[in-house]
């Protein structure tokens, strides 16, 4: 036989036994020798199952490690750094952007009376709030970068 055959072959078991249940096929097929895992401890190896290797894999509590150099192993990333300083124009652009619907939104809930200027007032903060945001955001190169801004090579 070719290993090709041999492979072949194979796959054929795989695909007549598809639908059969994990039970059967469990039953019908011995755990390899191969598979077996020498367990250090009260338990022979010969007489080792799945369950005592993953008892004896489990890692131990944080309180209860043997190694204190794996605490030094650890990753601890740099503090990260501080948001940059919004101006005044900016602080009352978002202010604006969110603080006339949410007074629309209180408003509606707590059924405060609702004149037409106070409806206006907080549609044109929202509006204007928007759109200095926008314009603010500015849509051309930073003023340091020079005349050029093509690639460096």
């Amino acid at each position: 036989m070719t290993p090709q055959s041999d492979e072949d072959e194979v796959w054929r078991q795989i695909v007549a036994s598809f639908n059969q249940s994990a039970e059967t096929t469990a039953a019908v097929q011995p755990w390899p020798d191969r598979e077996n895992v020498p367990v250090d401890g009260p338990t022979a190896p010969e007489t080792a199952t799945v369950a005592d290797v993953r008892e004896d894999e489990r890692p131990a509590p944080a309180g209860e490690r043997d190694d204190p150099d794996d605490e030094a192993e650890h990753y601890v990333p740099p503090p990260p750094p501080p948001l940059p300083k919004m101006d005044a124009g900016t602080k009352i652009a978002w202010l604006a952007l969110f603080g006339g619907p949410a007074y629309l939104l209180l408003a509606a809930l707590l059924s405060w009376p609702m004149d037409g200027w106070i409806l206006f007032s907080a549609i044109a903060a929202f509006i204007g709030g928007f759109v200095a945001l926008i314009v603010r955001m500015g849509d051309g190169p930073p003023p340091d970068s020079g005349w050029d801004d093509g690639a460096i090579v």
